[in-house]
């Protein structure tokens, strides 16, 4: 049905209201398979306001990703590919990166069924609410020298967000896009290769647009871009920015890895020189203020015992006071 869905939902605007019979005749299908159609639009987190004798119009306007326009100013630098709906753009481009896809390959999705984000969480998104991506970038170094990319890529996120207009974005350790302490995007990377080399990432992005009454469903302090930004671009340019500077970012990482990028990086970091907890996997707590970051992308932390090292991947970082309160 989600494919008859979205074929009818791109003939509505906000505009104005839209009779059945005008779609159902366009489509060459029945009214009855309109209506039927538009009953899944609640799970896409779209408002479609109905009446009588009159039809459908969208609540609000639907910004689709234009691949056209994609192409025309991306060029030959990436090959992206626009899907309607997937599981997963990490989980499908993870698939077609085994199957050889080539390097600066990108997917991007108007919705995702299942995204993931870090330590298994879902991501939650809403049809043209959303910007979810994933891009392929091919190392050839081994796994273990590439600590520190999801810091990376966070950098290049940030540096977009200021291309976009939108001062005062930070960062989180070790994957988070932050405004005000609160989350605008996220980041998970996932890697295929060998010890020595080469090694695919698959790199997976989430960039708050337009939450809606999504934000009611997600469990932590969130943020959009539409709450943010008074002249909010559309999804295509948010999208063209966003891989021109993760192709800077990342070309760079792929010479030098982390080190260059360390001291931006901390200068970006929302939680430097502040007392925060860490909480484990495990379930255990460790106390202490934020040192910075290591040339591997290790979080530094000033603690009872001296400085300790955490790696990426294996903490949530949280204010310490935000802690104690939930406690």
């Amino acid at each position: 049905m989600l494919p008859l869905t979205f074929a009818v939902l791109r003939r509505l605007t906000h505009e104005e209201f839209r009779s059945g019979e005008a779609i159902a005749r366009e489509l060459g299908i029945s009214r009855a398979s309109v209506c039927n159609a538009l009953c899944a639009v609640a799970r896409l987190g779209v408002e479609i306001h109905r009446v009588r004798g009159r039809g459908y119009r969208l609540g609000q306007p639907l910004d689709w990703i234009d691949a056209e326009a994609l192409s025309a100013q991306l060029g030959n630098r990436f090959s992206v590919s626009v899907q309607e709906v997937v599981e997963s753009t990490n989980t499908t481009l993870a698939t077609e990166a085994a199957q050889g896809a080539p390097h600066r390959s990108c997917l991007v999705a108007e919705w995702q069924q299942a995204g993931r984000g870090r330590r298994g969480r879902r991501w939650e998104s809403a049809l043209g609410g959303s910007l979810t991506f994933s891009l392929l970038w091919r190392f050839p170094q081994g796994v273990s020298q590439l600590s520190g990319l999801s810091l990376a890529v966070g950098l290049a996120l940030r540096r977009a967000m200021l291309a976009l207009g939108l001062a005062d974005t930070a960062l989180k350790w070790p994957n988070d896009l932050v405004h005000g302490y609160r989350k605008l995007g996220g980041i998970l990377v996932e890697l295929q290769g060998d010890a020595l080399g080469p090694t695919a990432a698959v790199i997976g992005v989430g960039i708050n647009v337009r939450l809606g009454p999504l934000k009611d469903r997600i469990d932590q302090a969130v943020t959009d871009l539409g709450a943010l930004l008074p002249d909010m671009p559309s999804r295509t340019e948010m999208l063209v920015c966003l891989l021109r500077h993760l192709d800077a970012v990342l070309s760079c990482f792929e010479v030098g890895g982390f080190g260059p990028l360390r001291e931006e990086w901390q200068a970006a970091h929302a939680y430097q020189g502040r007392p925060v907890a860490l909480l484990l996997p495990s379930g255990a707590r460790v106390e202490g203020r934020v040192v910075g970051v290591a040339e591997d992308g290790a979080l530094l932390l000033s603690t009872a015992r001296g400085e300790e090292r955490f790696a990426s991947g294996e903490i949530s970082l949280r204010p310490a006071r935000s802690i104690a309160s939930a406690a």
